[in-house]
């Protein structure tokens, strides 16, 4: 019986590896891995490619093309909650965005210097807020806001929703500069100081430019996550004060314009332009690099 079931599976294996069943199995794989790509992008990007044909339709309704039209992108900023709210939302980015990255880049650094177990412990920490789920980080941190409304009645609004962000933007910063100082050699600092430079300046001099990468990438990291954030938003927001995203729920039950698609349009194609101009200059870096290396 096991010398029959051997030489049926011989029997299988031999079949499969004839050239021609072998070249159209390969056929067949090619084909089936280039419909799962072309698959995986298509329903990543499905949802882009619909606002991007409403923000071109001249009618109000999802489900009638009537003709192309542009002049949902100039009227952007002519509907004033619209125009305030994409205010509110670039303002809140932009200052999350640069404080986390500051005391991000503060932080890992601090990180970093510590002993290897302590290090460890600061970098579990630094995981939570990551994986914790954003409904639960946004009701933690309104109860917190609560507390302290008690000696600042006025704190929710812009104070809120700025701290907010900048606390679930900072762990990923940290993370994004951590590896970048791994890679560092420790011996770097201390040639500095040996060089009389101040422990200050031998950061900002030395160590500073070494990671600027990771900085950089921690920095796209904060604005994405800032810029189009809702829940944590939702629950750490009050006085009216409202970014696109709580607009855009707000919205929900009645007509709302279509000028919003052509903002998360033109917002989208400005982030794939910036996406693009980055991978083409680190690949324009590295080929320069080489050349040099070369020379």
């Amino acid at each position: 019986m096991t010398t029959k079931v051997l030489s049926f599976s011989r029997k299988i294996v031999l079949f499969f590896r004839r050239p021609t069943v072998d070249k159209i199995v390969r056929l067949i794989g090619s084909i089936l891995k280039w419909v799962f790509f072309i698959g995986l992008i298509f329903l990543l990007y499905l949802p882009i490619m619909i606002i991007a044909v409403q923000s071109v339709n001249n009618s109000q309704s999802m489900y009638d093309f009537t003709y192309f039209t542009l002049k949902w992108y100039g009227l952007i900023f002519n509907e004033r909650s619209l125009s305030q709210a994409i205010l509110n939302s670039l303002i809140i980015a932009i200052l999350a965005t640069v404080i986390s990255t500051i005391l991000g880049t503060v932080f890992a650094i601090g990180i970093h210097s510590l002993t290897k177990k302590k290090r460890q412990k600061m970098i579990l920490l630094n995981q939570v807020p990551i994986l914790n789920a954003d409904i639960v980080t946004g009701i933690s941190l309104m109860l917190v806001f609560k507390i302290l409304m008690s000696f600042f009645p006025t704190i929710f609004g812009f104070t809120t929703m700025l701290l907010a962000h900048i606390f679930f933007c900072l762990p990923y910063v940290i993370l994004s500069v951590l590896p970048k100082l791994s890679e560092l050699d420790d011996n770097l600092y201390d040639a500095a100081l040996d060089l009389y430079c101040k422990p200050t300046t031998g950061i900002l001099k030395v160590i500073i430019p070494a990671i600027s990468s990771g900085i950089f990438t921690g920095m796209l990291m904060a604005f994405t996550m800032s810029i189009d954030d809702f829940v944590i938003s939702y629950f750490n927001t009050g006085q009216g004060f409202e970014n696109v995203s709580i607009w855009i729920y707000a919205s929900i039950g009645r007509q709302m314009s279509p000028a919003v698609y052509a903002y998360n349009t033109a917002f989208s194609f400005l982030m794939i332009f910036v996406l693009i101009i980055i991978s083409i200059r680190g690949s324009l870096k590295k080929r320069r690099a080489l050349l040099n290396h070369g020379n």
